[in-house]
């Protein structure tokens, strides 16, 4: 994987091979980061990055100048992989190891941009229960918006918070806001 843009533009890292990941492809990343390059001031950002994996969304954020970045994921060789490059980049990203339903429970940390990237073969149900619990916990700021990353067989759209789905190939991001569509 590599770093699209920022002060870490073009920087290549290298995962540990045993980690339970598939991260977003850099074509999707990219893609990704033009959409919300357009709408967000990044330096001015509290992203919460779900289900974080290799971190790769999180380093994009923090090679922009996003300073309020919060990881989760529950595998604890990813949680220690995110660590080891947020301390050999200087990033500021706090990662936790937690449960993401859980952690979407207790926590009342409220972000201006919450990206779920959980396992494709997740169920449908799986899927929205993410988005119901940040709607229901209410940790979008004003304005905010929740992504989720999927394989384009799963359908999100019959949420009511559902705006709107960008696919990439294989890969699918549907967003989510606070509107009552």
């Amino acid at each position: 994987m590599r770093i699209i843009s920022g002060i870490h533009k073009g920087r290549r890292l290298t995962a540990p091979k045993n980690l339970p990941v598939r991260p977003t492809t850099d074509m999707s990343k990219e893609a990704l980061f033009n959409i919300l390059n357009n709408q967000y001031d990044f330096e001015k950002l509290q992203v919460l990055d779900l289900f974080s994996g290799t971190g790769n969304i999180s380093y994009e954020f923090a090679s922009r100048g996003t300073q309020n970045i919060t990881a989760v994921d529950q595998n604890y060789g990813c949680v220690r992989y995110i660590n080891k490059v947020n301390t050999e980049l200087d990033f500021s990203i706090h990662c936790l190891k937690s449960d993401v339903y859980k952690f979407l429970e207790n926590t009342h940390l409220k972000a201006d941009i919450v990206f779920a990237d959980p396992p494709y073969d997740f169920t449908e149900a799986d899927f929205l229960k993410i988005a119901t619990l940040v709607f229901e916990k209410q940790l979008l700021k004003e304005g905010g918006v929740l992504i989720i990353e999927h394989a384009k067989q799963t359908k999100l759209s019959d949420h009511q918070q559902f705006s709107y789905e960008k696919r990439y190939g294989s890969n699918v991001f549907s967003f989510f806001d606070q509107s009552d569509s």
